[in-house]
C-alpha cells in the first residue's frame, strides 16, 4: 500500500487542482452555477443522517463544562440546522451574479472608454472554528461569485466538515463545477494550515474565521493577503435620553438570543443619569434568562444580582451567557471605553438624542455601528446581502459583513478605436 502523502504534498494537490478550477470557474454561467447550488441544496438534505451521524462523534468530545456550552452549540448540528444551512445555499440562488458587472464606464477626451469590471477574486482559501454551517456558507459563496474556495474547518469539527464538504462537492461536480472547486483539508494537522499559508503562487486570498490564536497565527504565518474575520467584543451604550422599554429590548435580544455569536453584546455601558431607575430591573430580566451579570462597584450597588466584575472581564469575548456592565459618567466614557476595549466589529448606542446619534455613528470606529437596533443584526442576511463568508474586521476593500460582491476584486477594461498614447 502507498504511504501517504506527506502534508506538503497533499497541499499543493489541493492547490493546484484548485487553480486548475478556478480558471473554468471565472466563466462559468450563471444558470450552471445557481444549478448546482440548487444541487448542493438537495445534497445536504439526502445526506443528512450522514452529517448528523458524524456531527455526533465530534459531539462526543465535548463536556458540559459551563465553558464548553459556546463551543458545543457552534458545533451542534439538528436537522433543522441543516435545513437552514440548504435554505441559505437556496437564497443565494436568488442573489444577483456579481461576476462581469460593470462597476463604472466613462469616456476619455480621445474617445477611448476604460471601465471597471467585477471578476472573481480567483482561489480563496478559509480557515475556521467551530461552526459546521461555515463550510455550507463558504462553499456556495465562492462558487456564485465564481471562485474555488480551499476549506479547512477546526480539528473539534472535522467528522461533520467532511461529511458536508464531501456532499457539496459531489451535488456540484455533478451539476457541472470543475472538480477541485470546491475543496476541503480533511488533516487536522496544524502543518497543513502552514503549509496553505506558503501557496501564495496560485491561493489569492485567505480568510480566518476563529479565536485569538488562530488569527496570530496566520496573520503572522501567511504569505497570501488575508482578511480578518476577527473576535467581537460588541457594546451596547444606553444613553441618558434613551427610550427604557426599546433600551431594555435591545439589550435583552443583543445578549440572549444566541449569545455564542460573534455579534452579541459583551459589555454594556450605561449613563449614570438612567442607571439607578433602569438597570436593576434590567439586571433583574438577564438573571431570569441565566445571564452571568458581571458589574462595576455601582452597577453592584444597584443591583444584587450582579456580582463584581474583574478587570479582565471588560475587552473578553464570552460567546457565553455571561455579561460585563459599566455604568459611565457621559458619552464621551463610553466611547473611551469602546476605543480602549472593542474589537472594531460591532457597537450601538440607544439614544433619542439625534445630535449625540450622528456623533455616535461619526466617531466609534468598527465594521458596523448601530442606533437603537440590536447588535445581533449586524449580519449579511439582515442587510440584505443574502448569506455571508463572516464579518470582516480588517481595514480593507471588504469590511462588516463580506457578500458576494465583497467576493470579487475588479478589473479595467478598455474599448478603444485605434487610440495610441503620444
Amino acid at each position: 500500500m502507498d504511504s501517504p502523502a506527506s502534508n506538503q504534498d497533499y497541499v499543493e494537490d489541493l492547490v493546484k487542482k484548485a487553480r486548475a478550477a478556478s480558471v473554468r470557474l471565472a466563466t462559468l454561467p450563471t444558470l450552471v452555477k445557481d444549478q448546482a447550488l440548487l444541487a448542493m441544496a438537495e445534497g445536504l438534505l439526502a445526506k443528512s443522517e450522514e452529517i448528523l451521524s458524524a456531527n455526533e462523534r465530534d459531539l462526543e468530545t465535548f463536556g458540559t463544562r459551563r465553558e464548553q456550552e459556546a463551543m458545543a452549540d457552534r458545533l451542534r448540528l439538528t436537522p433543522e440546522r441543516i435545513a437552514e444551512m440548504a435554505d441559505g445555499i437556496r437564497e443565494i440562488v436568488k442573489l444577483p451574479d456579481p461576476v462581469g458587472e460593470t462597476i463604472k464606464l466613462w469616456t476619455r477626451p480621445n474617445g477611448m472608454k476604460v471601465g471597471r469590471v467585477r471578476v472573481p477574486i480567483g482561489v480563496i482559501g478559509i480557515i475556521y472554528e467551530s461552526r459546521p454551517n461555515v463550510t455550507a456558507d463558504s462553499a456556495a459563496l465562492c462558487l456564485k461569485s465564481g471562485n474555488a474556495c480551499i476549506l479547512r474547518g477546526g480539528s473539534e469539527a472535522i467528522h461533520s466538515n467532511t461529511a458536508i464538504a464531501a456532499a457539496l462537492a459531489e451535488a456540484a461536480e455533478k451539476a457541472g463545477v470543475p472538480p477541485g472547486g470546491i475543496s476541503f483539508i480533511e488533516r487536522s494537522d496544524r502543518e497543513v494550515v502552514l503549509a496553505l499559508l506558503k501557496q501564495d503562487r496560485d491561493v489569492d486570498l485567505i480568510i480566518p474565521r476563529g479565536g485569538e490564536s488562530l488569527m496570530q497565527t496566520v496573520t503572522e504565518q501567511s504569505m497570501i493577503p488575508v482578511i480578518k474575520h476577527d473576535k467581537g467584543i460588541c457594546h451596547v451604550y444606553v444613553d441618558a435620553d434613551a427610550d427604557p422599554a426599546m433600551a431594555e429590548r435591545i439589550c435583552l435580544n443583543a445578549k440572549v438570543q444566541r449569545p455564542s455569536t460573534c455579534n452579541a453584546m459583551e459589555t454594556l455601558l450605561v449613563h449614570q443619569t438612567v442607571a439607578r431607575t433602569w438597570l436593576p430591573e434590567l439586571v433583574r430580566k438577564l438573571s431570569e434568562a441565566k445571564v452571568d451579570v458581571r458589574g462595576c462597584p455601582k452597577t453592584c450597588q444597584l443591583s444584587p444580582e450582579a456580582k463584581p466584575a474583574s478587570p479582565e472581564d471588560y475587552g473578553r469575548e464570552f460567546l457565553a451567557l455571561i455579561l460585563a456592565v459599566k455604568v459611565v459618567k457621559s458619552m464621551e466614557e463610553a466611547m473611551e471605553h469602546i476605543a480602549r476595549y472593542g474589537s472594531r466589529h460591532t457597537e450601538a448606542i440607544v439614544t433619542n438624542d439625534y445630535a449625540r446619534a450622528l456623533r455616535f455613528l461619526r466617531e466609534v470606529d468598527a465594521s458596523a455601528v448601530m442606533v437603537n437596533a440590536s447588535t445581533r443584526l449586524n449580519d449579511g442576511y439582515q442587510f440584505g446581502l443574502g448569506a455571508e463568508i463572516g464579518i470582516s474586521t480588517t481595514r480593507i476593500h471588504a469590511r462588516g459583513p463580506m457578500g458576494l460582491e465583497e467576493l470579487t476584486c475588479s478589473k479595467f477594461i478598455v474599448l478603444g478605436s485605434g487610440q495610441i498614447r503620444e
